[in-house]
């Protein structure tokens, strides 16, 4: 009888270790359709070349289309914390990233995040943020700005999360800089013309336009300003920065000048810069792959949640298996602990109360030359 309850409870034991996945499952939640997919399309393209494995466990990702559209993301994200997924990707944009945090937390789960939202980091935050965040770079437009003799500066932007966390960091680094903000116009990411917006900007006569948006979506708005005759000096953010830009603005887009991750302009990073060789390695491969000059910046953030997972998946390992509560709080704490993460969008290092993790050498600035990106030096 004694034997019979030993091989019961072994086979219980066995059957309850099976119950943990021999794998690390990730869920993704990108904006495959809607006015943000060509922020999704890339990033699903470089997912396609992660590898199988991951500190020797086998890799599941499960991609799904939140449509940019918050509802989508929410629902997704619902889906995957259901399904006790060990790490949330996602999404997209701002909204989306936004969308998700709160269901990550309340499921315990780490969320990488794909677009700059801002996370106040402590007990409470799940969420770690991939680009670089919004303050860094408004930052650096602004001292740029100044250096090149700008002092009054109208703001042109989206009515969204990316947009309005652009407005309210460039207030404050204009503050710094020594710069007006002389006009504030907003318009939809959906919008295919912004003439009142663009007529109302060019009647104040600004030294220069600062605009935000993204992807190709953000041509748009220096197109409309170019053909209304609107002159003067453009920049961008750095949700603007992909080939799209100048695809779709053509001969409107020159000498505009934005701030970029280092991976977009990769050849051209000094032979020290610590992140040049992960960026070539992302670009390499992508570009092997779809053809010359079709990095993004956007793509190159699902290349560098596999760097960090790569980091932070052996750590974790250390103290428990895939598909556990536990594994998925030792991720969260190796990503709060560990130091010097290097990504192809510069140097990461998380805190405890500190999940956007850049410094400057998260940060290059560039001017669309020839319709090509180029490094700017500095101004002496």
């Amino acid at each position: 009888m004694k034997h019979r309850i030993r091989a019961a409870a072994l086979a219980l034991a066995l059957l309850s270790a099976g119950a943990v996945r021999a794998e690390l499952n990730i869920g993704v939640s990108l904006s495959l359709t809607g006015p943000l997919s060509s922020l999704g399309l890339p990033l699903k393209a470089s997912l396609a070349q992660w590898p199988d494995t991951i500190a020797g466990e086998k890799v599941r990702l499960t991609v799904l289309d939140d449509a940019s559209d918050t509802t989508g993301a929410v629902k997704n994200a619902r889906r995957f914390v259901t399904e006790q997924v060990d790490v949330i990707l996602g999404s997209s944009g701002v909204p989306g990233v936004l969308a998700i945090a709160p269901v990550a937390t309340e499921g315990r789960t780490v969320q990488l995040a794909f677009a700059p939202a801002p996370r106040p980091g402590g007990p409470g935050d799940w969420t770690f943020v991939l680009p670089q965040p919004v303050s860094l770079m408004s930052d650096a437009v602004a001292r740029r700005m100044a250096d090149d003799g700008v002092r009054r500066v109208a703001f042109l932007g989206w009515n969204e999360g990316y947009g309005e966390m652009w407005l309210q960091a460039f207030g404050a680094s204009a503050r710094k800089a020594g710069l007006e903000i002389v006009a504030t116009e907003r318009f939809a990411p959906i919008d295919t013309a912004i003439t009142a917006q663009a007529l109302k900007v060019a009647g104040v006569r600004p030294d220069a336009v600062l605009i935000v948006g993204a992807g190709s979506a953000a041509a748009m708005p220096q197109i409309n300003l170019r053909e209304r005759g609107y002159r003067g000096p453009i920049y961008q953010t750095h949700g603007a920065g992909s080939p799209d830009l100048v695809r779709v603005g053509g001969r409107h887009m020159e000498g505009t000048v934005l701030p970029a991750g280092p991976v977009l302009v990769a050849e051209q990073l000094h032979a020290a810069n610590p992140v040049k060789a992960v960026a070539l390695e992302y670009v390499s491969a992508y570009e092997k792959a779809h053809g010359p000059n079709t990095r993004t910046q956007f793509g190159a953030h699902a290349h560098d949640a596999l760097k960090v997972l790569q980091r932070v998946v052996p750590v974790a390992l250390k103290q428990a298996r895939p598909g556990t509560p536990a594994f998925r709080q030792a991720l969260r704490d190796a990503l709060e602990s560990e130091k010097e993460i290097v990504i192809s969008h510069g140097v990461l290092n998380y805190t405890p109360t500190d999940h956007l993790g850049f410094d400057e050498r998260g940060v290059v600035m560039l001017r669309i030359d020839g319709g090509r990106f180029r490094v700017l030096p500095p101004r002496q």
